[in-house]
């Protein structure tokens, strides 16, 4: 009896929190679509937090150039959903005369793979790294592909240098255009709305994903190498293996939220991919709770969302001091602050594991050991 009652509440729960899913776009756009349009590079980042957790969260490898991923799915869904390659390459105008417009069936696993594939080599020179040494190198990574996608105009023009790409297709599902507005009985559903739908549907699928993969026995695996990996090798598990998949496996998730960012924004430039990116990316893993999925999207939500409503709180500062404090500024001191005072009170982040820093049940007055060898 026990049993159903809570299936019931539970079902309960999941049918109120999909209700108010699906109609949060509605009601907020009724403000204006820049708050829709902040809800949905929230869950974009959600997606990178995610993948992220599981290269660092799970296998405990510290990746400071996890971005590159980002801007690899990008700027490959930038070159064939515009008119930058034709007008670059006679050879790609003569066989596609309107040009390249993949399907999102399409344009999903194609990032994936090739930020896959980037995620793979940036492992294999890495495996013996670990901590700083780890740090430093991926984070080198990660500017180098910054560096070549802002130098790659010339001699041949691929990826049109710091001017970057723009006209830039929306996403089409099926005939349905997400970058139009829509009318569903008589409610009006704009583009924004229409994206977060399909931002919230890769948010589902993923924290899926990551969910079975961290039941799994290669999720078991990832963390008997995080916890230490000389005794995960002493018990046969291929530490090698196991951390390229690691990589591959979290590169994916950039690869597809870059490739969504670049059809949301219709335009890209390699300034959207700078080290503060991946900073912030980290930052959202370890406020939230490193390795815990609810903690992880709890971080992502909150440090999107705090540099906008900080907004309202740094112009009135700056009207206070007669326009001597640069808003832009002071909003980063605020967030940083913000972060620094979080930390400090929760040191394990926001939501942690709860397998994560467990102690033996003392009880009070007996010795532990005595209490485990009486």
């Amino acid at each position: 009896m026990m049993t159903t009652l809570m299936k019931k509440n539970r079902l309960a729960t999941f049918l109120i929190a999909a209700i108010a899913l699906l109609i949060f776009p509605i009601l907020l756009q009724q403000g204006g679509n820049a708050w829709v349009r902040i809800v949905d590079m929230a869950l974009l980042y959600v997606l990178l937090a995610l993948g992220l957790n599981i290269v660092v969260g799970y296998a405990g490898l510290l990746d400071l150039g996890y971005v590159a991923f980002f801007a690899v799915g990008a700027y490959l869904f930038a070159l064939l959903g515009s008119p930058h390659l034709a007008s670059a390459f006679p050879a790609v105008a003569a066989a596609f005369p309107n040009g390249l417009h993949l399907p999102i069936w399409a344009v999903i696993p194609m990032a994936a793979v090739l930020a896959a594939c980037f995620g793979v080599l940036l492992g294999v020179p890495v495996l013996k790294l670990r901590g700083d040494y780890l740090a430093i190198v991926t984070l080198g990574f990660g500017e180098i592909i910054r560096v070549f996608l802002n130098n790659l105009d010339r001699p041949i023009n691929l990826t049109n240098g710091p001017k970057g790409i723009n006209q830039i297709d929306s996403m089409k599902f099926f005939g349905l255009d997400l970058g139009e507005t829509h009318h569903l009985f008589g409610i009006e559903i704009t583009s924004v709305s229409m994206y977060y739908y399909l931002f919230l549907a890769l948010v589902i699928v993923s924290v899926i994903i990551c969910h079975r993969l961290e039941n799994s026995r290669i999720g078991r695996a990832w963390m008997a190498i995080r916890e230490d990996e000389i005794a995960a090798k002493a018990m046969g598990i291929n530490t090698r293996n196991m951390k390229l998949l690691a990589f591959g496996m979290g590169a994916t998730f950039g690869g597809v939220s870059g490739s969504m960012f670049a059809a949301f924004q219709g335009f890209v430039s390699p300034e959207s991919f700078s080290l503060m990116e991946s900073v912030m990316i980290v930052a959202m893993v370890v406020l939230g709770g490193i390795g815990h999925l609810p903690g992880v999207i709890l971080g992502a939500l909150l440090l999107a969302a705090l540099p906008e409503v900080l907004r309202h709180v740094a112009g009135p500062l700056q009207a206070m001091t007669g326009g001597r404090l640069d808003s832009s500024i002071l909003r980063q001191l605020l967030i940083a602050l913000a972060m620094i005072t979080i930390m400090l009170s929760r040191p394990r982040g926001l939501w942690p594991a709860p397998e994560h820093g467990k102690s033996l049940n003392k009880t009070p007055g007996k010795d532990p050991i005595q209490s485990i060898n009486p």
